[in-house]
């Protein structure tokens, strides 16, 4: 049986075995490393020359000794060459094999202190919205009537104190007077409102991807400022309801206080004023410049779907899936009715009419209801659509009104008549989240899939809008629809208009 040096992998002339490793070396060599080292090179443990045990072998015929300019002195010489690479090459291979060592021992450390970060910025983040969840309810004033009181922090069994006679008169008053500009008005159209041609000219003009947390994406509703049109209004998956400033492309404001997503957002039309509604049961409306909480309703036991502002701008109309409307005063926080739907179905969504009398509701069941507010009866029903009911949407015009559910169409209808006078039918699942006209009632736009605007009369489809990468769920227009602004899943706020 042959021996080799495990150092150099070749026959050795002087076998000798290490008794630390029990490995064969050429002498000279294993000397050499020893008197460098000090060590077994395989081992690693201590040794010297003198504990080497030499392998009795029989003995090999060498050459006669070279002079020094010989051949076989050169040969000689490369041979003493050869050994020092053959160490250096071990010594190498060894140390690559430490090194391996120690470098898989980082990345898992590395590893190891990434996920710990990763849960500790989890931690942090939970933390401070849970800070900030509480912190607005410091500023929230306590309303001052005593049945408003318990409204306020009474949860789900608020009380409802009923409509006063005062009341029902600035209700009537505010139609009275809306119905009167709508007559002298008439059918002129607004100065300085965009054509058909320029609506087909639209381009996206920006895109804001910061308003919301990326963490739990998408923006789920959407509003603009009546007053300010550069000031836009959205509110999250995030929990939060964010204040934007289009022209300066600055975040004005970031409302926390909800516990869930906020899934309805309304800019009030006379002050710097928001409402928010979101699954958590409440209804909170915000000072903007102190980003805080100055009324909280909880007029329902049920995640609230719906929200509509007065034409008065004091009180607010929600739907919830605890199948009822209420209807509140955003000023003292007062509940002043609530009625529960007959049939016992969950509400979805609501809008007033523009004269603030009446206002529809959808339910789980595909109805589209008429309410009389001063009464609280159901008025009018309409049938039709198949699923849920999804968006709601009364035109300026007062006359008609566009709905929406999860059957792919968009069902026009004629409060006069009480009829549904057309039916736009999409593409099969086209999922429609949003309703629109604008505020001349000229043109309608249908958030989903994608965002489509529709000249109203003719009910011609103007423009597609599919820049978004998911869902829209948000549509507006701004003033004399100078630019369309919608918002998506993809949590992105886009902006269209004329370059």
């Amino acid at each position: 049986m042959a021996l080799y040096c495990a150092i150099s992998n070749e026959v050795p002339e002087v076998p000798v075995v290490s008794p630390s490793s029990g490995a064969v070396f050429e002498k000279r060599i294993i000397e050499k490393y020893i008197i460098e080292n000090g060590v077994d090179p395989i081992s690693g443990k201590e040794l010297r020359v003198e504990d080497l045990i030499e392998i009795k072998t029989p003995p090999i015929v060498k050459p006669k000794p070279p002079s020094a300019t010989s051949i076989p002195a050169t040969l000689k010489s490369m041979q003493d060459e050869w050994d020092a690479l053959m160490l250096h090459t071990f010594t190498q291979r060894q140390q690559l094999q430490t090194a391996r060592q120690e470098l898989s021992h980082a990345l898992y450390q590395h590893d190891a202190a990434c996920r710990v970060i990763a849960r500790l910025t989890k931690e942090v983040t939970a933390a401070r919205e849970a800070l900030a969840t509480l912190k607005p309810q410091a500023g929230i004033v306590a309303p001052q009537p005593a049945h408003a009181a318990e409204a306020a922090a009474g949860g789900g069994g608020a009380v409802a104190i009923g409509m006063s006679a005062e009341v029902v008169s600035r209700l009537q008053e505010r139609a009275t007077a809306l119905t009167q500009e709508r007559k002298r008005r008439g059918r002129t159209v607004p100065d300085g409102l965009q054509p058909p041609d320029q609506i087909r000219a639209f381009l996206t003009l920006a895109s804001h991807p910061g308003l919301h947390s990326a963490s739990v994406p998408g923006i789920l509703s959407l509003d603009i400022n009546p007053s300010d049109h550069s000031r836009l209004l959205t509110g999250g998956n995030d929990r939060n309801a964010t204040v934007f400033n289009k022209d300066t492309e600055q975040v004005v404001a970031i409302l926390k206080g909800h516990t869930k997503k906020v899934t309805r957002v309304i800019y009030h039309p006379d002050e710097d004023t928001v409402v928010t509604a979101s699954p958590d049961h409440t209804i909170r409306v915000w000072n903007v410049p102190t980003s805080q909480t100055v009324v909280l309703l909880r007029s329902h036991e049920g995640p609230v779907t719906g929200l509509s502002l007065h034409p008065t701008g004091d009180y607010v109309l929600s739907t919830s899936t605890d199948q009822s409307w209420a209807f509140s005063d955003i000023r003292t926080g007062a509940l002043l009715t609530k009625v529960s739907d007959s049939s016992g179905i969950s509400l979805t969504t609501a809008q007033f009419h523009p004269d603030g009398l009446i206002f529809g509701t959808g339910t789980e069941n595909s109805q589209v209801k008429i309410w009389d507010l001063k009464e609280q009866s159901n008025v009018a029903n309409f049938p039709g659509h198949v699923g849920p009911v999804t968006s709601i949407s009364f035109s300026e015009n007062g006359y008609y009104l566009a709905t929406a559910a999860e059957d792919a169409c968009v069902k026009l209808w004629d409060l006069r008549k009480l009829k549904n006078f057309k039916t736009i039918q999409l593409e099969e699942g086209y999922a429609i989240k949003e309703l629109c006209f604008d505020q001349s009632g000229t043109y309608l736009a249908v958030a989903g899939s994608d965002v489509r605007v529709y000249l109203c009369r003719q009910w011609q489809e103007l423009k597609v809008f599919n820049d978004h990468t998911a869902s829209a769920t948000g549509v507006r227009f701004g003033k004399n629809a100078q630019y369309i602004a919608s918002t998506s899943m993809d949590r992105t706020l886009k902006l269209y208009g004329i370059e």
